[in-house]
């Protein structure tokens, strides 16, 4: 077999580092490139795919060539070109040129160490096979359990385990040094000897020559002087392509020591939506239909995403995209992607449907009937900056807002005594009140301690008293994501390793407790935090403490004098952190579009790319330029044409759900829902040892009784994730829409609005329409006030309650008014 494609890893020279040697201006539109643009092969078995592409300006390929090429060396004597690979055949640096239709292109190639012998590396090379042959998936050896006595470590996270396991268990008879052919772990996997896991790969495979070769070359071992993979990339990063075609990748590992390998043969690969494209086993992407989805590369625990968008086939003027209005850059952002998606945005929202929609998405509240006439009568073009304004100076913005992170912070009666959940609460809400910046804020809960009485936001380490909680919902809160998986083995979806999370562990090892005895509802509730002079957490696998660091900070020594969260709380909000400020700026922009730029919020992971990476790079820079002010990213999201957009859908963009071409409706947040029925009735709400009056949304305790607020999704918090809190209809809800006693109570009561009507001297037109305008912010149409005073005139003086009770439970029950628009 010839020796093709040596593939260890997921990267290959990306399109910013082409871009760095030839501009997007140079690129000429579909223009010949042959990427990557410059290889480097160490050593005579180095071996590097290279694509011949077409390109336009900006830099995304537009077609992948596979026939009519010609390729040819300058210099064969440093390499030559099978057919697309790259195969060194001694050190030096030449050319390597490309044609095509009488068009040329060329890449650069740099040979060294060829006259070194090849020694194959288990940590880097062997661990590759077993991986991309599935061998330490979760499914076979790599199973909590292992398979049939022999077990892995998942995906390769633990080479030194492995190394023993494969070379000196079961009595070593896994490997036979003097005759490599009878071990193993190759009779096994080829079908030479019964194998459970079936046929793995053959024995003129690739993958047989890199472990028998390595086997005969004396079992090497990992070593700390193993070169460790520092990044991957894919090629091409973005490709913008149409239905029905195909794509081939390359990936490209980048290792300590300054060398790259492509790893294409090895990378597993998965696709985001398969509605738009799919990827095989060897990086080939089909093209499946229209839309923008996301090709993701693994290797060695490092991961790569490459775009793939596929603009909608249908008749759009290019005008319509130059024309549309844009408030900020948000709508300069919005606008570039539905331009590359081909698809129209939606018109502007009608006053009405804004008004509703700001006053919900940023103060919790409807407009009232007076606010709603003021605001539609009003003929002055800023009238929208000047409500927005309003709007973040009320105080049910600081009802709103604190019950949000109070849902991030999982404040609730089920877990902190009265006093200190009121003293966590208040801290949350005074943080509202005065605008707190985003990064004090944070700091101020990492570095707490003292009472919870006192120090309301010392409840946090209450609550998460075990390191590993506190590194956990740290990471979820502020950093958006997810690192549990590595608290076994390394992240199988980012690229945090086991000894990223016990190194983050590390820096909470010293923070202590006490109080409260074992369990918190014993005694008041008074908890005092402070710091240990000693003291560490043992990592598993190691059976000694990781050295204190960050995710992907810089280490501190663990006699390093002072608070270790210190270090932490640096690294975290630090303006050049890349994830602190996304993960902040995502869960607003989910507040204000149903969905965040990333989805879920709490999944900031590479292989989870975003709708629109350059817009949440431009929101995440723009808070830190304005010092983590988060009202000023709410302006700005209130402000932008991409949130005044209608919800109404145009045939070209009614499959959009992801891209801000139109608004999304969804259904009013529980707390939300009840507080607007409790508003349209004028009843309010009685919560058990709480004031009248007090709004769902005032709430501090998530455990608070309520029927309602259960069958409508309120989460518990338990755990620093928005799966907790749930927008799913259920027959439940139905039901209590129906004939439930929250809205029936409500229209019965003698003090509320039916009541009120009842009383006053409005006429069956008026009648009509403070309700419309109460529940909906908006004037009934003709035919709707036509209809409903018909039927007011229809019945009798008795049965006048009964109509009034049945139009508030129709608006009530409505679609319109149980849904955000």
């Amino acid at each position: 077999m010839k020796c093709c494609t040596l593939a260890f890893g997921v990267v290959a020279v990306c399109l910013l580092l082409w871009d760095a040697l030839a501009s997007a201006a140079e690129v000429e539109e579909g223009s010949l490139v042959v990427l990557p643009g410059q290889i480097r092969l160490t050593g005579p078995e180095a071996r590097h795919g290279l694509l011949a592409v077409r390109r336009d300006r900006g830099s995304s390929v537009i077609a992948s060539l596979r026939s009519g090429l010609v390729w040819r060396s300058d210099n064969e004597a440093v390499a030559r070109i099978d057919q697309g690979t790259v195969i060194p055949t001694g050190n030096g640096s030449t050319r390597i040129v490309v044609e095509v239709d009488g068009a040329t292109a060329e890449a650069t190639v740099t040979v060294d160490k060829f006259e070194d012998a090849h020694q194959w590396s288990f940590r880097n090379h062997v661990q590759s096979v077993l991986s991309k042959t599935g061998c330490n998936s979760g499914a076979c050896h790599g199973a909590a359990a292992g398979k049939n006595g022999f077990k892995l470590s998942l995906r390769g996270y633990d080479p030194e385990h492995d190394f023993f396991s494969i070379t000196h268990q079961a009595r070593g008879r896994r490997v036979s040094p003097g005759d490599p052919g009878r071990s193993l772990i190759l009779t096994k996997p080829t079908g030479a000897i019964p194998h459970k896991g079936g046929l793995r790969f053959t024995q003129d495979s690739y993958e047989y020559r890199v472990v028998s070769e390595w086997i005969a070359q004396g079992l090497a071992g990992p070593s700390e002087a193993d070169s460790r993979i520092t990044r991957l990339e894919v090629l091409p990063l973005a490709s913008r392509l149409k239905a029905g075609t195909e794509l081939s990748m390359i990936v490209v590992a980048h290792f300590q020591d300054g060398h790259s390998e492509d790893v294409t043969r090895w990378a597993k690969y998965t696709a985001s939506d398969l509605t738009v494209c799919s990827v095989d086993d060897l990086g080939r992407v089909k093209v499946n239909g229209s839309g923008e989805g996301a090709i993701v590369a693994w290797y060695l625990a490092q991961n790569a995403t490459a775009t793939v968008t596929v603009p909608y086939v249908q008749s759009v003027s290019p005008d319509l995209f130059n024309t549309s209005e844009r408030a900020n850059f948000i709508d300069d952002d919005v606008i570039d992607k539905l331009h590359a998606l081909n698809m129209p945005p939606s018109p502007r929202s009608d006053d009405s449907e804004f008004l509703r929609r700001a006053y919900l998405d940023t103060i919790g509240v409807l407009p009232t009937v007076d606010e709603v006439r003021a605001f539609l009568s009003d003929p002055e073009p800023g009238k929208r900056s000047r409500v927005i304004e309003e709007l973040l100076s009320r105080p049910e913005y600081v009802d709103y807002w604190a019950y949000q992170w109070s849902d991030l912070l999982l404040l609730t009666g089920n877990r902190l005594r009265p006093e200190a959940l009121k003293a966590y609460y208040k801290w949350i809400r005074e943080r509202v009140e005065q605008n707190t910046p985003w990064d004090q804020f944070a700091r101020g809960i990492i570095l707490s301690q003292g009472s919870t009485f006192e120090n309301g936001a010392a409840n946090f380490y209450a609550l998460h008293q075990d390191p590993q909680d506190m590194v956990e919902t740290t990471s979820m809160a502020f950093l958006g994501m997810s690192i549990q998986c590595a608290h076994c083995h390394d992240h199988p979806n980012e690229k945090w390793t086991n000894d990223d999370y016990y190194g983050m562990v590390s820096l909470f090892a010293r923070v202590r407790g006490k109080g409260w005895g074992g369990d918190f509802r014993s005694g008041d509730g008074n908890r005092t935090i402070f710091l240990a002079d000693q003291g560490e957490v043992l990592q598993p696998r190691t059976a000694r403490p990781q050295p204190p660091r960050p995710l992907d900070g810089s280490p501190i020594s663990f006699d390093e004098p002072g608070d270790r969260r210190e270090h932490l709380a640096e690294w975290l909000t630090a303006a050049d952190n890349p994830y602190f400020a996304k993960a902040i700026v995502n869960r607003i922009w989910a507040n204000f579009f149903g969905r965040g730029l990333v989805d879920a919020v709490d999944d900031l992971r590479l292989t989870n790319p975003a709708s629109n990476a350059r817009l949440l790079d431009h929101l995440a820079n723009d808070l830190v330029r304005n010092h983590y002010d988060l009202k000023m990213i709410i302006r700005r999201i209130l402000e932008s044409e991409a949130y005044q957009r209608s919800h109404e859908v145009l045939q070209e963009n009614a499959a959009d759900v992801r891209f801000q071409a139109h608004s999304q409706p969804r259904r009013l947040k529980a707390e939300v829902l009840l507080d607007a029925i409790s508003q349209v009735t004028g009843v309010p709400t009685a919560f058990k040892d709480l004031p009248k009056g007090t709004r769902a949304i005032q709430l501090p305790d998530a455990s608070v009784a309520s029927y309602f607020l259960d069958a409508f999704g309120r989460p518990e918090r338990v755990l620093t994730c928005t799966c907790e809190r749930s927008d799913e209809p259920s027959m439940t809800q139905v039901l209590h829409l129906l004939n439930g006693k929250t809205i029936q109570e409500k229209l019965e009561s003698t003090e509320g609005r039916v009541a009120q009507i009842l009383e006053s001297s409005l006429s069956n037109d008026e009648i009509v329409e403070t309700v419309y305008l109460a529940a909906l912010s908006r004037y009934p149409t003709n035919l709707e006030r036509q209809e409903l005073v018909q039927a007011f005139a229809d019945a009798g003086a008795q049965e006048r309650r009964a109509v009034v009770e049945d139009l508030l439970w129709s608006v009530l029950t409505s679609k319109e008014f149980l849904f955000q628009h």
